[in-house]
């Protein structure tokens, strides 16, 4: 089995406060299994730290009402591209790009809404079983 990874849940700092969401549960699981790490706003050249993004009107923007959509797209169409033949991927939760259930509305309140990151999405898309953090 080869399962795609969010980066920050293996405590890679690539979160974009610069730190990360080291989970313990994820590491358990992924033991002895083929894995790939990744963070797609890395991917789309973004630093750490940057800016925090949530997704508007379908469109991924910054606090400030910069549209970085093209930008984050970049990243996930890298990942996409590289990844190969993957069995599962495990996202963070609420993540603009990787969030599976739920995602911040917009508003940058820290109100959280039904819907997809737009990694999550890609991969749902092409069929690949998708899961966050809370369901292992």
């Amino acid at each position: 089995m080869k399962i795609l990874v969010s980066a920050c849940l293996l405590g890679r700092n690539c979160k974009y406060s610069g730190g990360n969401n080291r989970n313990e549960k994820v590491l358990s699981f992924l033991k002895g299994k083929e894995y790939i790490p990744v963070c797609p706003e890395v991917e789309a050249g973004m630093p750490v730290p940057r800016p925090p993004v949530e997704i508007r009107q379908g469109r991924v923007v910054s606090r400030d009402g910069k549209d970085l959509d093209a930008v984050y797209r970049r990243g996930v169409a890298r990942v996409m591209a590289e990844m190969g033949t993957v069995d599962l991927a495990i996202l963070k939760s609420g993540s603009p790009t990787c969030g599976v259930h739920e995602i911040y509305d917009g508003t940058f309140s820290g109100r959280k809404i039904k819907g997809r990151g737009i990694l999550a999405e890609a991969l749902a898309k092409a069929g690949i079983p998708v899961i966050d953090e809370k369901e292992l």
